[in-house]
């Protein structure tokens, strides 16, 4: 298991979409330990792999001490209850805002073996589960914000510590996104 450096907005991979997994080995297992130790190490409560470099669909969690991670995860929403809350990213360190989510979530895919798993999330499991979704599909939560909100993040990033401009592009998602994972 190794520690790997987390990618910083602006890095071109996580505005890419990951591609599925297709294989099931060994490989893939270093890779879900990995994950999981660097999220844990960087204090987080999910980890994407584009946020390790690696554009696979694969995301780890750790949230209310219930550990995992899911391959080629598929959400589903059983309803239409929303919460609005805190958010941060490990690609964008000391940035929080307010992001609208939805309050419960089915994700279904598969665990490093490829057999079938399905995780039931709400309040902030689901909030985690829509997060790292959202990141194998290219979409950073500052997307979900409104405008204004938006603008006020952006801002943020350019005075945070760890932004370099020299190396770092700020750019708008190329994805359509509304609030919810929906529509695109």
């Amino acid at each position: 298991m190794t520690i790997q450096p987390i990618r910083y907005y602006g890095d071109p991979v996580l505005r890419s979409p990951a591609d599925p997994v297709v294989t099931f080995d060994k490989e893939l297992r270093v890779l879900v330990r990995d994950l999981t130790e660097t999220m844990q190490k960087a204090g987080g409560v999910g980890l994407a792999a584009p946020q390790i470099g690696v554009g696979l669909r694969l995301f780890a969690f750790d949230v209310d001490e219930v550990v995992g991670h899911l391959v080629n995860p598929v959400l589903e929403f059983p309803d239409e209850e929303e919460q609005d809350g805190d958010e941060g990213c490990l690609s964008l360190p000391g940035i929080y805002f307010d992001t609208k989510r939805r309050m419960n979530v089915i994700a279904k895919g598969f665990n490093e073996s490829g057999d079938p798993l399905q995780i039931v999330g709400t309040g902030l499991m689901a909030r985690c589960l829509q997060h790292e979704n959202d990141h194998l599909d290219g979409v950073i939560f500052i997307d979900r914000l409104e405008p204004a909100a938006r603008k006020n993040a952006i801002r943020e990033i350019r005075r945070a510590e760890w932004y370099d401009p020299s190396r770092t592009v700020i750019k708008v998602s190329p994805h359509t996104a509304s609030p919810f994972g929906l529509g695109r």
